[in-house]
């Protein structure tokens, strides 16, 4: 049980069933000691306001680069402290930075337990919204307090404690998210794997994560079928060098139930009937809150982990100054809980801000059809939405006219923001124009957890920014683009995009079990600066347009070209909706584009046609340095679930390498068409069909 605690540092009191209130306790502090920061009074008000953070980027941005203590304290006062932190920053161990030092949070406590203390126990927290299974479930902060408390209890029960890891091996369900919230009330990490994962990929996890417990669901649906998550985790425990002691299985309701291991499983629906409610245990401000494997990780798994403090106060803060989201709107983030984007901006971002979240278990288009955004949106009052562009070129090629989502009213929409791959220009126009919003690129990664470019609207900045841009520098991000031989490149001029240390809160604080490879991968090639890996420009008003990830960075006779120009110059072609450049071998220039297309359903032209046509297309847009002559038809391209084009894949099938199919791949069927392709332009004739 989590134990009173009274005084001078503390700023909560303990009351009936130990729940926190806050009692507002300035307390100033300072630390003169080199690489530490000052914290002021800790926190100003007990519930989230119901004012969108608002103020001028410029003054913003400038003030978390100059004072950023002072900066990062204010916004770490927008969450409830069970001990407030001494010092604001301690970089004296640098990259290895720590932000609210000293203090002591919980951060289930921020998502769920003070939005009821606060009066908002009857407003809607969860929406589960499922056109596959034909259903919708809605959870209040209230309900999704007491069942997160219980699945706490029977995890407490199973020995789960503070700094123990806990796996979640999930579908698109709520109780995903009340697992997750329930292993940090308990003061655990929590790692959520994607549900699409195969035994040797989840065994490899169960292996280096070793958890105590892994929570699952009896299967998870798909449009044409049923996966059954029960014997696939079975496999990766067979398989693990570690044997969790328990399972927790939800059994999903009217589906086929998944039988149960005696002795290692239960039902979650017995767990939470039998279970004790738990507090919130605090924990300090740096201890994890989860880990996170990157996807498409191959041999020693690399586990991104996120410090507790930083992350409830940034992410929460984001939510107004970023997306314009006031406490108490609808927010839909239509991505995979096993992604960065879900973990931020399903469950942790809109539950702390307040807002209502949307659990979405279904597809942009095929279920049943191309309006289900456009349905959602009218049905749930949606004010911000988060979607990846891939999905957007995915009803445009179903539906161009918008046929299907003129049917419902998307008036509710305020803004339409996009990540995960950069936005092209036709893209952006045809959303913008089909839902009515204005539709905003943001830039970030896993390892941020949070947007390091943004058209940050709570923030006034502009609405329709310059085509291209993911936006400027978020605040507390010191952005450079530097050029192969260092120095800072100018504006228009492609390069690598570095940030200086240290890096804001809320960013990953080193990787599982892997301090050396933390600072080998991000920092050792760029000393001072976080390597983000990434190739952009930045203009003359300081708008950053992220081209691609720098290895997908084409050479053409020693001219560097961006695959997303190339592909963005493909899209203008009004027959083509969606397209994938890769560089190939070539005798004279050392390597050349070559093109991938999607053509426009009901497309009268020959893919000779439009393969001719994209030549002068791309020549105009770009020039002829890109020496762009080859392209060709296919059904689909391989798209991870959080929308990254897999270029990689493609270039080694066309330079005849064995390829791996991801097991992060939406339609690993479409590399056997893309195989025909390559091999119809003279490529990949010896390679072997991906598998």
């Amino acid at each position: 049980m989590l134990a009173c605690k009274t005084g001078v540092r503390s700023i909560f009191t303990c009351v009936s069933k130990q729940k926190w209130l806050y009692r507002a306790r300035a307390r100033t502090c300072r630390q003169n000691v080199r690489g530490v920061g000052s914290c002021q009074a800790r926190n100003s008000h007990t519930a989230v306001s119901d004012k969108v953070a608002v103020g001028s980027y410029d003054d913003l941005y400038r003030r978390s680069i100059d004072e950023p203590e002072e900066f990062w304290d204010e916004v770490g006062r927008g969450v409830e402290w069970h001990e407030p932190y001494t010092r604001v920053l301690d970089n004296s161990q640098e990259p290895f930075t720590k932000w609210f030092v000293g203090g002591k949070l919980n951060t289930c406590h921020n998502a769920v337990d003070r939005h009821v203390s606060a009066g908002r126990g009857d407003q809607v927290a969860l929406i589960h919204e499922s056109p596959i299974t034909k259903s919708v479930t809605k959870k209040t902060f209230s309900q999704l307090e007491e069942e997160v408390s219980r699945v706490a209890g029977g995890l407490a029960r199973m020995g789960v404690g503070v700094g123990d890891r806990v796996m979640v091996y999930m579908p698109m369900v709520p109780e995903a998210v009340v697992a997750m919230l329930a292993i940090v009330r308990l003061g655990a990490i929590h790692s959520v794997v994607f549900g699409g994962f195969a035994a040797r990929e989840l065994a490899t996890r169960i292996s280096h994560l070793e958890p105590r417990v892994v929570v699952t669901a009896s299967c998870g649906v798909e449009p044409s079928r049923l996966v059954r998550y029960k014997p696939i985790l079975d496999e990766a425990i067979t398989l693990s060098t570690h044997k969790p002691r328990h399972v927790v299985m939800l059994q999903r309701s009217g589906l086929e139930e998944a039988p149960l291991s005696p002795g290692r499983d239960v039902a979650w629906q017995d767990l939470v009937a039998s279970s004790p409610r738990h507090d919130c245990v605090p924990v300090d401000a740096n201890h994890p809150c989860y880990i996170l494997y990157t996807s498409g990780t191959t041999g020693q798994p690399k586990g991104i982990v996120r410090p507790s403090g930083g992350h409830a106060a940034v992410l929460s803060w984001t939510m107004g100054a970023v997306y314009g989201m006031a406490p108490g709107k609808v927010w839909w983030a239509a991505s995979d809980l096993g992604w960065i984007v879900g973990h931020s901006y399903i469950c942790y971002a809109p539950l702390l801000n307040g807002n209502t979240s949307i659990v979405y278990e279904g597809k942009p288009v095929g279920t049943p059809d191309a309006g289900q955004f456009f349905r959602v949106i009218r049905d749930h009052g949606v004010s911000g939405m988060f979607t990846a562009p891939t999905a957007l070129r995915a009803i445009k090629r179903e539906d161009p006219e918008v046929e299907e989502g003129r049917k419902y009213d998307t008036g509710s929409l305020r803004y339409l923001f996009v990540a995960g791959e950069p936005l092209d220009h036709e893209t952006r126009v045809w959303s913008e124009k089909s839902f009515g919003a204005p539709v905003l690129d943001n830039w970030w990664q896993t390892e941020t957890g949070f947007p390091i470019t943004a058209h940050s609207v709570g923030m006034n900045m502009s609405l329709n920014p310059p085509r291209n841009a993911s936006g400027k520098p978020m605040v507390g991000y010191n952005l450079s683009v530097l050029t192969e031989e260092g120095r800072e490149a100018g504006p228009g001029e492609l390069g690598r995009i570095v940030c200086r240390l240290p890096l804001p809160p809320c960013c990953m604080s080193t990787l599982y079990r892997a301090d050396d490879r933390f600072v080998d991968t991000y920092f050792r090639e760029y000393p001072g600066y976080y390597d983000t890996m990434d190739a952009g420009m930045r203009d003359a008003q300081g708008y950053v347009a992220v081209m691609s990830r720098d290895d997908d960075v084409i050479n053409v006779a020693g001219h560097r070209l961006s695959t997303l120009a190339l592909e963005e110059a493909m899209l203008e072609h009004p027959d083509v909706v969606d397209a994938a450049v890769v560089g190939v071998p070539d005798n004279m220039k050392g390597e050349v584009p070559l093109g991938l297309f999607v053509a426009r359903a009901g497309s009268e032209l020959t893919e000779e046609q439009v393969s001719k046509e994209l030549v002068d297309v791309v020549r105009r847009v770009i020039g002829p340095v890109a020496a762009f002559r080859l392209s060709g038809a296919v059904k689909g391209l391989p798209r991870t679930r959080s929308g990254k084009t897999a270029r990689k894949s493609i270039a080694d099938l066309a330079r005849d390498k064995a390829v791996k199919i991801s097991p992060t791949i939406e339609d690993p069927k479409v590399y056997e068409d893309i195989h025909a392709t390559l091999k119809r332009l003279g490529f990949a004739l010896k390679a072997p069909t991906p598998s």
